[in-house]
């Protein structure tokens, strides 16, 4: 079970956060090496991990949520979004786990914690 996974829930809407992209990177030595990106389906979550087995090393990442997009395309509002991209900064002390990073998500604030 050596995996990243994650889900997003919207919390203004009560639903899943269906359609958002997601941007994943690893910090190698400072430098930003991007992994994985995808867009979560019906359920909010991703199809398939975003990293799992030999790929999945210890060290610093950074999840990106383009939200901002996300309520733009529910809403259907022109207006400048208050949160745009979410970043998560994390890390990984032993990649021979399952590491779980959900974001809970409204327009105007998010929550994140490690999940099962």
């Amino acid at each position: 079970m050596t995996k990243l996974t994650t889900h997003v829930l919207d919390i203004y809407s009560g639903k899943p956060g269906a359609g958002i992209k997601v941007e994943l990177y690893y910090f190698n030595n400072n430098q930003r090496e991007k992994k994985n990106t995808l867009t979560l389906n019906q359920d909010g979550r991703s199809d398939e991990p975003l990293l799992e087995g030999e790929s999945f090393l210890n060290g610093k990442y950074e999840l990106v949520f383009f939200i901002g997009d996300y309520f733009k395309n529910i809403s259907k509002s022109d207006q400048l979004p208050f949160l745009d991209d979410v970043v998560i900064r994390f890390g990984i002390s032993n990649s021979k786990e399952h590491y779980h990073v959900p974001l809970l998500v409204s327009p105007w604030s998010y929550s994140t914690y490690r999940g099962s």
